[in-house]
């Protein structure tokens, strides 16, 4: 069976996020840059509109500035990127269980022997691309090949929302006009190289000597002759259990929280994802963290330790506790996270309290009940979406606001 790797590239991932919150710089040239109030520092990336001035991402502010002085700039909110690029690949990962992350805004994920749940490659590639647009409100670009290198040359070749398929078979036409610079895994030096050896193209790179290659760049020179020719025999890396830390979820409001109630009911939806999150990678922890950012910028963390759990409603009954003795309401909340580490070796062993026994005793397991009630939960989920089954609260303080 031939394989089918995608890569999904975010397209302008900071500045698209940020369009999702500030929809007023939508159609305008935009960017997300380091301390706009003094201009200075670089930009981090720029939408198209800013593109077409000849705005870059890495270039000084001041610079972008003279090519387009109208550009609107909006300082960096690293976690609010890093809770969008969690929601994406929780997305890619409804699709297959096989995915390596490469950045915060782009992975590789392995659709072999797909086609009969998602279509052929170009169907299921518009699926998950209409999926995260239609619920994120962020686009992407789609590489299709049968090896890593080949769908990352692809997701490079049509932007924003391009979808290209580039298989072995046709990079004598797709990919090897393309100049050398633009060559994934070939950095500044390799390719000034090359060019001093009368390389400027992929193509001229893969027909060039692999011997006298080699001799002139050692295995580096093996391995960019093998990819110009398409042949890249690295496997996914996908995160594997064991490597789990930690298991968070933060968000950052739109509207800063000025009542323990209405933090309350967004560390409740929090609480629930980690849960989640905790039950499919099959680990209890016993430290569940609280993350807060105050509208003034003042970050704080506090911790507590529990009984080893992956229980929703107990993960946020300990970061009720720690909210309540942490936040006195005085400074409104930009942010708020909540995370569970400290996991134990065998996550399906629980320490028994006198509660428990007395339970037992009266011939009723809650905790057997929970553990069932979530499993349940998860697996309709994870069949028809997170969205099908919502906390009684979360329903209740969406009707209210409505």
């Amino acid at each position: 069976m031939q394989k089918v790797i995608f890569l999904v590239d975010m397209n302008a991932f900071f500045i698209s996020c940020e369009a999702i919150r500030h929809p007023e710089i939508v159609d305008k040239p935009a960017a997300v840059a380091g301390d706009p109030k003094n201009r200075r520092g670089i930009i981090l990336t720029a939408n198209y509109r800013a593109r077409e001035f000849g705005v870059k991402t890495t270039m000084i502010l001041r610079e972008a500035l003279k090519l387009c002085p109208n550009l609107l700039i909006i300082p960096p909110d690293k976690d609010f990127y890093k809770q969008k690029s969690c929601q994406v690949m929780d997305i890619l990962s409804s699709y297959s269980p096989v995915i390596e992350q490469n950045s915060i805004d782009e992975a590789w994920i392995d659709m072999t022997g797909c086609e009969r749940i998602f279509g052929k490659p170009m169907e299921s590639a518009e699926l998950i691309s209409y999926h995260i647009k239609n619920k994120l409100g962020l686009g992407c670009s789609i590489g299709i090949s049968e090896n890593k290198f080949l769908s990352k040359m692809a997701s490079e070749m049509k932007k924003p929302l391009g979808i290209t398929e580039l298989w072995r078979k046709d990079i004598e036409f797709k990919l090897w006009p393309m100049s050398i610079q633009s060559m994934y895994g070939i950095g500044k030096q390799t390719s000034q190289k090359l060019q001093g050896m009368g390389i400027s193209t992929i193509g001229e790179l893969a027909l060039f000597n692999r011997t006298y290659l080699i001799k002139r760049l050692g295995k580096v020179g093996e391995k960019i002759h093998h990819l110009a020719n398409g042949i890249d025999d690295s496997n996914l890396k996908p995160r594997l259990q064991n490597d789990v830390k930690s298991i968070g979820k933060s968000i950052t409001v739109p509207h800063d929280i000025f009542n323990m109630e209405d933090a309350k009911i967004i560390l409740m939806q929090l609480s629930d994802e980690v849960g989640m999150a905790a039950r499919k990678y099959k680990k209890k922890g016993h430290t569940v963290q609280i993350s807060i950012k105050y509208s003034n910028f003042k970050s704080i963390t506090r911790q507590t330790t529990v009984v080893p759990t992956c229980l929703s409603k107990e993960i946020y009954s300990a970061g009720i506790q720690l909210l309540e003795k942490s936040w006195d309401g005085q400074l409104p909340i930009r942010l708020l996270g909540i995370s569970i580490s400290g996991f134990v070796d065998n996550w399906r062993i629980r320490q028994i309290s006198m509660f428990d026994t007395i339970k037992k005793d009266c011939g009723k397991d809650h905790l057997d009940k929970d553990n069932k009630i979530e499993d349940v939960i998860d697996v309709i989920r994870q069949k028809y979406g997170p969205s099908i089954i919502s906390r009684a609260a979360l329903i209740k303080n969406k009707k209210n606001r409505g």
